[in-house]
């Protein structure tokens, strides 16, 4: 990699001079790491929290909210306008959340591969641009056909978002560090899900502005928010710590950048990236461990796809509160997820724990899920709604925590990236249309199905920790060497 110029052609990597003292030497990682304290690494850390965390937090919230304010449309007029009900047997709604998912799934693996190629900032900033664009586009459809193919392409630019900020802060921070990093971003995206009912109330006053209905300019207005996070982002989102002389990373000095990278391969050994290799990235799909992780991110984002896309309609036609009401009553149960998310990535960072923090959020949204669809009283449904969205939320920065910490290599934790968010879309697949319109008021079948879901978080969850105990005995013994050649290397549970 040069050091002047453009290091590997790659814009966001103009070369910048860091400062010329340095208490790096060549005695490796371990040399350098006894030279900072404790109290100097948390302050590095904290400095690095506050330039990553809240502009990847942001972009995700509007990157949930693009994605899912359907919901809020079709109950602010949306709906009736295009007429998107069951209509011949065709349930046009289920189509239209339904498609998105198509390219979002197909595009995420070289989605990864782009975002380490091209550099985060450029990337990310890029696609988030493009898909507001075509949010504003929505606000203007006049037929439902026309809203299926916007969402084709929605889906392949938001495809390289979530899993390239998965990618970019696992390269940032050690294994017990990145569960209150995910936590913390993921919240930051939730108010997305918090607020974007209350939000979208609000457009829906704009009824008649400009000619426009009040579900149009909840498409124009978030399209446009999207558009200026996207500028923001080119401006402030950083580059991976081992892009030398990134301009991106200026805030950092050279010592800085070289302690991240040896707290990281001290951690877990894989801070320097190789030469892409596609037979080594795709051999990655023999361990039958990255499926596992993926098949639970997919279970639960079946969750929380569904209720971000039927939670509105849920409490309206099932509950029987008015469109008002369902909208600003979406609030309150994900700044109760808001509060678990932070608990259990708190603990499992604390303790070192993934798998049992995993299956309580599970067991939780079970529970919920239970409520939700089988009692009688509406109050209760909506205290349910508490818990299934707590479990299902609240476990997503877990779960990316949990296949984290057992992997190595950057190459295989760009395919675990992409595996993991793309059997995400899958369950987004699934929680789309699983509700269907004629099920309603009490959506039987698709209640079920979500719990289902979780039973399997909870299988997987527990064959994987008997493995973890397995593998941990056998690599204690010196019988084997755990993931790619690390003998220190041991599995989270």
């Amino acid at each position: 990699m040069e050091k002047n110029g453009y290091a590997d052609k790659r814009l966001e990597n103009a070369s910048w001079s860091p400062p010329s003292q340095s208490r790096h030497t060549p005695g490796g990682d371990e040399q350098l790491l006894q030279s900072w304290s404790n109290h100097e690494q948390r302050k590095l850390i904290r400095r690095v929290d506050a330039r990553l965390i809240p502009m990847c937090g942001v972009m995700y919230c509007v990157s949930l909210l693009d994605r899912t304010n359907l919901s809020n449309a079709v109950i602010a007029g949306m709906g009736e306008e295009l007429m998107l009900a069951n209509i011949d047997g065709v349930d046009r709604y289920s189509i239209v959340t339904l498609v998105f998912f198509i390219t979002y799934t197909l595009c995420q693996p070289p989605a990864t591969i782009l975002c380490r190629k091209i550099g985060p900032r450029v990337f990310l900033s890029t696609i988030t641009l493009l898909w507001g664009l075509i949010m504003l586009g929505m606000g203007f459809v006049e037929h439902w056909a026309t809203l299926i193919g916007l969402r084709l392409v929605l889906g392949i630019f938001e495809a390289g978002f979530f899993p390239g900020v998965v990618y970019l802060l696992s390269t940032w921070y050690t294994r017990y560090e990145v569960g209150k990093r995910y936590a913390a971003f993921y919240l930051i995206g939730c108010v997305a899900s918090a607020f974007g009912g209350i939000l979208a109330f609000g457009l829906m006053q704009m009824e008649g502005v400009a000619g426009y209905g009040g579900w149009r300019w909840i498409f124009i207005i978030e399209g446009l928010l999207t558009v200026v996070i996207a500028c923001l982002g080119y401006v402030y989102l950083r580059s991976f710590p081992d892009n030398e002389g990134s301009r991106s990373l200026r805030f950092l000095t050279e010592e800085e950048r070289l302690c991240i990278l040896a707290r990281v391969n001290h951690d877990r050994g894989d801070a320097n990236v190789e030469r892409f290799n596609l037979k080594k990235w795709a051999a990655s799909g023999l361990d039958w461990k990255i499926w596992a992780y993926a098949t639970i991110f997919g279970s639960i984002t079946t969750v929380s796809y569904a209720l971000a896309y039927f939670l509105p309609q849920i409490l309206d036609y099932s509950l029987g509160f008015d469109t008002g009401t369902s909208q600003c009553l979406i609030a309150p149960p994900y700044v109760f997820a808001g509060i678990m998310m932070l608990l259990t990535g708190w603990w499992g960072d604390k303790y070192h724990m993934r798998g049992p923090a995993c299956a309580f959020n599970a067991t939780m949204a079970l529970i919920g899920l239970a409520i939700v669809g089988f009692h009688s009283n509406a109050k209760v449904r909506y205290f349910g709604v508490f818990f299934a969205t707590a479990g299902a939320n609240a476990n997503v920065p877990v779960a990316m925590s949990y296949q984290a910490n057992n992997i190595r290599g950057q190459w295989k934790r760009a395919f675990c990236s992409a595996t993991l968010v793309g059997f995400g879309a899958l369950g987004g697949i699934v929680g789309s249309t699983v509700f269907r319109s004629e099920d309603a008021p009490d959506y039987v079948p698709g209640i079920s199905v979500a719990m289902g879901s979780q039973a399997l978080i909870l299988v997987l969850v527990g064959l994987l920790t008997i493995d973890f105990k397995r593998q941990n005995k056998k690599a204690d013994r010196g019988e084997k060497v755990l993931e790619e050649g690390d003998k220190h290397f041991r599995y989270t549970l």
